[in-house]
């Protein structure tokens, strides 16, 4: 199988990405010709399968380090890897295909934790990174070969770990006459500036995405919304600018890439201590989700006036991610942005919600082609080297 597998010049692969929103599972089955920058992609088929309320709180309470513990990180390793095969399997049914025209699975795994720079006080905490979902169960339960834990690698040359998406964003949106920043907004946002001509890639986290603002909804709501619909809670509120200005002070947006963030620092925790702080206010609940709505669009807007536009032209901003499906947050980005058109990755014919997905799938053909999948430039590793892990059915 695996002397096929390289021998092959072109590859159907089933991505997944479940990222820090921990919304659920996104499967893009892609067929992919090449290799490098001649790589070309076509999506065959995309299903997005959300966790249930009970697995996505969880997993929200295993990003903690008051709440989790080794069982439970132990257990769920293996309990969303069975997840991750069985979405792989209902997407692969879903296409009509069958389990064996599926060459490769390449999975981003589930981030529990991230340490992007070393503790210097304790020895024992280096730069690292956990994403669970063990890839032997996915392979054995798919029969498919599976390719991930791509994180690991960058760090071990020195990087961050992340973002890990400006290299499909490179292969996907490069544009010989002009400037563009693809933009994820999913759990965290992170932008690739690509100058025209593609020289000099930057990227870095920009912050929360949709991260705060789906915390917020579910508090308010008391559990009956996961997230603000089209942003119309948004909308029917207004941004309260000095509690606004306030959370964009937090010493993350000051540092200069390569910087990538997560849970750790705006997860259930930060959510909870500012929501209350919101609501000692005596802010109305549509004020709130605004004000949490625009700290996303502000934090984005500053990250590009501070480290991308000092160096880059940028005609476009390309928005991907659950966040994209935000009105309000975009109609703010567009105010935020005026030198700027902003439009969503559908418009140049790659799915906003499968965009993710694919770009694991170009990282995990890389890594079958032996090609450097890294970005050193956005992770701050000392060298392009090939990210992931290989386990067999």
């Amino acid at each position: 199988m695996l002397r096929t597998l390289l021998n092959q010049t072109s590859l159907t692969i089933a991505g997944l990405m479940s990222g820090t929103s921990l919304d659920g599972i996104d499967v893009a089955i892609v067929h992919i010709e090449g290799r490098g920058a001649d790589t070309n992609i076509k999506l065959l088929h995309f299903e997005s399968l959300p966790f249930e309320d009970e697995m996505r709180e969880k997993l929200k309470l295993l990003c903690t380090i008051e709440h989790s513990d080794v069982a439970q990180v132990c257990g769920m390793n293996f309990a969303i890897g069975q997840r991750f095969a069985d979405a792989v399997i209902h997407t692969a049914a879903a296409a009509n295909m069958s389990m064996a025209d599926i060459d490769l699975i390449s999975s981003h795994g589930q981030t529990i934790w991230h340490i992007p720079t070393a503790d210097e006080t304790d020895l024992f905490l280096p730069k690292s990174t956990l994403q669970i979902g063990d890839l032997s169960v996915i392979a054995k339960q798919t029969g498919r070969p599976v390719v991930g834990d791509f994180r690991t690698a960058d760090m071990a040359v020195g990087g961050q770990g992340a973002p890990l998406v400006p290299y499909g964003d490179y292969l996907l949106f490069k544009d010989a006459n002009k400037g563009r920043i693809l933009q994820n907004i999913g759990g965290i946002g992170n932008c690739t500036a690509i100058p025209a001509g593609a020289s000099g890639i930057s990227a870095f986290d920009t912050g929360p995405g949709n991260m705060i603002m789906d915390q917020v909804v579910y508090e308010l709501s008391e559990g009956r919304k996961s997230y603000d619909a089209n942003g119309d809670w948004a909308a029917e509120g207004k941004v309260d600018m000095e509690l606004l200005e306030s959370m964009l002070a937090h010493p993350y947006f000051q540092e200069p890439p390569p910087k990538t963030t997560g849970r750790e620092l705006f997860g259930k925790g930060y959510a909870a201590a500012w929501l209350a702080s919101a609501l000692e206010r005596g802010l109305p609940h549509e004020d709130i989700v605004a004000t949490a709505t625009a700290f996303t669009a502000h934090s984005i807007a500053r990250g590009y006036q501070d480290f991308i536009f000092p160096q880059s032209d940028i005609a476009e901003v390309i928005i991907s991610g659950g966040g994209a499906h935000n009105r309000t947050l975009l109609n703010m980005l567009g105010e935020l942005l005026p030198n700027q058109t902003i439009l969503t990755s559908d418009e140049l014919g790659i799915s906003a919600d499968a965009k993710e997905a694919m770009l694991f799938a170009l990282l995990g053909n890389s890594f079958i082609q032996g090609e450097p999948n890294n970005i050193p430039a956005a992770t701050g590793a000392v060298r392009p080297t090939i990210m992931g892990k290989l386990a067999l059915p």
